[in-house]
């Protein structure tokens, strides 16, 4: 019954004391009452009649009442109905657009940097604790490989893929190879194969020299393991804002929502079921509760957006924090960031090829 009641859709007024009780919940942390919005937004109504429209709001299943005798907040439909029908972004004020542009593009080609300074921004502007992966090709392909001579038969492999990600491998040889062989090689591998996918390095391998398609086995496997992965490294900042929160302070749900994203499997499941199925690249997606899918996420909301070059390489960036969250800023401050780092990606990797 309750699922049918949640479908009603609010009237204006309804739709209006609904945003406000979201807003000061946000805000506050505390239950919102009748007579405090009459108060602070100075409403043309009664506190009556607010009372009112806020029990038919929790009768329909966007509010709830904790105590009898407290204000009402919000409920997950009401949040998912506030960010998808009432939510107004906050822009973000020119100068601090002008900054965080700046201390990106002092850091030259620095993709780690970027990453680091892209999860310390939305951290401290979302107030919450964020992710942000590295750029990933969809689907790998070499751009260079160096191959060094480290004792005996072992060798470093150390493999740069188009988009900018890299891989280092140890390997023994069957065969010893002075460095001038493996450079040699390496430098025959890296003109033959240029941009080329892994099944087309795998149709050629047998008719390379031995060490050339020892190499060539190794390089395979490596691609292969890049393909199966959804994203790059991951990078994280602003773990102890979650855990600061009210709701978080004295339970175990923080911890439980943190784990998502430092247990990689747990991570790669959330970022393949979400953003990165969808396809696009600067949208915006809002996990509320963990929409039922994620239980270690029930008490909190992601935001996640995906940036880069379709086709080449991707990224993601995700906050984490709990459903008092201030979706419009964190949006706002994702977007920005989403669309800079994407153009950060086609000027520097793109151009590289």
């Amino acid at each position: 019954m309750k699922a049918e009641l949640a479908m009603i859709e609010p009237s204006e007024r309804q739709r209006v004391l609904l945003a406000l009780v979201v807003h000061e919940y946000v805000r506050t942390a505390s239950p919102v009452g009748s007579h405090y919005l009459v108060e602070r937004y100075n409403l043309d109504m009664s506190s009556a009649t607010v009372r009112n429209e806020l029990a038919a709001l929790t009768e329909m299943g966007y509010l709830r009442q904790p105590h009898t005798s407290a204000g009402r907040v919000p409920t997950e439909e009401g949040y998912r109905y506030f960010v998808g029908r009432l939510l107004q972004e906050t822009v973000l004020p020119d100068t601090m657009r002008r900054t965080i542009t700046h201390q990106f593009y002092q850091m030259g080609n620095d993709v780690e940097q970027w990453m680091r300074l892209a999860a310390s921004v939305l951290a401290h502007q979302s107030r919450a604790a964020s992710l942000v992966t590295a750029p990933h090709a969809e689907k790998p392909r070499l751009k260079h490989l160096e191959l060094i001579n480290t004792r005996g038969r072992q060798v470093l492999m150390v493999m740069v893929m188009v988009g900018g990600e890299v891989r280092q491998r140890l390997m023994t040889l069957s065969e010893p190879a002075s460095q001038e062989q493996l450079s040699a090689a390496a430098e025959r591998i890296t003109r033959q194969f240029l941009d080329k996918s892994v099944d087309a390095i795998r149709a050629s391998r047998g008719s390379q020299p031995n060490l050339d398609s020892d190499v060539l086995g190794w390089l395979i496997e490596e691609l292969e393991r890049a393909e199966s992965n959804i994203s790059g490294e991951v990078y994280l900042d602003g773990l102890a804002n979650v855990l600061a929160e009210p709701e978080f302070s004295s339970s175990e749900d923080a911890r439980r929502a943190l784990r998502m994203l430092e247990e990689r499997s747990m991570l790669q499941d959330l970022l393949a079921r979400t953003v990165l199925a969808t396809g696009n690249v600067g949208g915006v997606q809002v996990l509320i509760g963990g929409e039922g899918t994620w239980n270690d996420l029930r008490q909190s909301s992601m935001v996640l957006s995906r940036y880069g070059v379709p086709g080449l390489a991707t990224g993601t960036l995700g906050v984490l924090g709990p459903m008092r969250m201030s979706y419009g800023k964190t949006i706002s401050v994702m977007r920005f960031l989403s669309s800079l780092l994407s153009d950060l990606v086609a000027e520097t990797l793109v151009d590289e090829n």
